[in-house]
């Protein structure tokens, strides 16, 4: 895959749409949706053969499973913690909306077995990274948790004009790091504003795409640090599916001294 071809840019529409899929000359671990319902709307999910976790976005509306039901709100991804259901597979989902309700789908080939949990809002494990022009606020939902098998998932909260996954690193095994594939759902607020990401690598490959909100950006290989323009604070959920089940990168060496 080219880092050229990188960028989803899917308009908005009712029910569950299609973002970026797994399959030849696309992406090797990540398929990802996003779902959209109005008030008194309902959606089914489900996947045979692989872990999906629902991020809510915003909204409000029930989760129901066979493990269980749960109510879920979130007024937006800048004004409050996330909501997140883990769903191992064969897991059937209905959601059906009570306000306007928007959420993220993301799955990866899994083993089955588990059961359907939610991370709540006081479960989101929240740190403080970087410094400067490049501080910003990290969310963790399922990093070290016992749900899921092959997914890594969190939140980046970049505030305005900064930047973040900074200093530049990579998780493709091109240095001996585990090789993890990664994908960024982005928002921004306001919806009219928008932020940079660059994917490059020591060999001179490099592209940037200028992300909006709704975007999604896959990350096949490479260095990816995010800036944010002036004015406007940049939100991406951010999912990872490869060779291990932990976070584990490469810090490009030519930026490292910023560490």
């Amino acid at each position: 895959m080219q880092l050229a071809d990188t960028l989803y840019r899917v308009p908005r529409r009712p029910g569950l749409q299609l973002l970026h899929k797994r399959g030849s000359d696309q992406a090797r671990e990540l398929t990802g949706w996003r779902l959209r319902l109005e008030p008194g709307a309902s959606a089914t999910y489900h996947s045979d053969d692989e872990e999906t976790v629902v991020v809510l976005q915003d909204g409000a509306g029930k989760m129901a499973t066979s493990a269980g039901t749960w109510d879920v709100s979130r007024k937006s991804v800048f004004d409050e913690r996330a909501s997140a259901l883990y769903l191992p597979p064969k897991a059937e989902l209905k959601v059906t909306a009570r306000e306007p309700f928007e959420a993220v789908l993301i799955s990866t080939p899994a083993e089955g077995g588990g059961k359907p949990a939610l991370v709540g809002p006081d479960q989101v494990k929240v740190a403080a990274r970087g410094k400067s022009i490049y501080s910003r606020e990290i969310h963790d939902i399922f990093v070290d948790d016992p749900h899921t098998r092959r997914l890594i998932v969190g939140e980046t909260f970049n505030p305005a004009g900064n930047w973040s996954s900074y200093p530049p690193h990579k998780h493709d095994g091109g240095n001996g790091e585990p090789r993890l594939e990664e994908v960024y759902h982005f928002r921004v607020d306001h919806p009219q504003g928008f932020g940079y990401h660059t994917i490059y690598t020591s060999q001179g490959e490099s592209v940037t795409h200028a992300v909006r909100d709704g975007d999604t950006v896959l990350i096949p290989y490479g260095y990816h640090p995010v800036a944010a323009a002036p004015g406007y604070r940049v939100y991406y959920l951010w999912a990872l599916s490869g060779e291990v089940h932990r976070l584990a990168l490469y810090m490009d060496p030519e930026h490292v001294w910023l560490q």
